[in-house]
């Protein structure tokens, strides 16, 4: 029996996208193992949180790119699937702008800057414990079929 609330009319929007964001991240295997943390989401945003592991270090002893991708990548599909209609990435890009030592820890906050028919563009912030700026990511959105929760009739 499945624990996600259905999307009825009387959901505030904000509740919709806890809820979706919740639905989300018990599916969401990859985010859950790297130990990402959900901090915040509502219509068009959402935060979350990485604490720079041993293994996540690169042979430059510091924290993958990759990995700093899949930070911003994540928080991106929490902010963009936040008003439960499915939403896959088009495509993204991220600009790395300073070294991330181990034991640091990083939020990535994603914000809406657009969202026009089916497609949107959101600009995530990642930045390290003393809130610089570590890396900038954008990401383009397309909306697909379906929902995150199901709709109650």
């Amino acid at each position: 029996m499945s624990t996600h609330p259905q999307h009825d009319a009387t959901m505030s929007p904000d509740q919709l996208a806890r809820a979706t964001a919740q639905a989300m991240y018990e599916a969401d295997a990859c985010s859950r193992a790297l130990g990402l943390e959900l901090l915040e989401v509502r219509p068009g945003y959402a935060s979350m949180r990485m604490q720079v592991r041993p293994d996540f270090l690169n042979g430059h002893q510091i924290c993958h790119g990759g990995l700093i991708f899949t930070l911003a990548d994540s928080t991106f599909a929490f902010a963009c699937n936040s008003y439960n209609i499915n939403t896959v990435a088009s495509g993204c890009s991220i600009e790395f702008l300073r070294p991330v030592p181990g034991g640091e820890e990083l939020t990535a906050e994603a914000v809406e800057q657009t969202l026009s028919g089916r497609n949107g563009i959101y600009d995530i912030r990642i930045t390290n414990r003393a809130g610089e700026t570590v890396a900038m990511f954008r990401g383009k959105s397309a909306q697909i079929r379906g929902t995150v929760i199901p709709v109650a009739d």
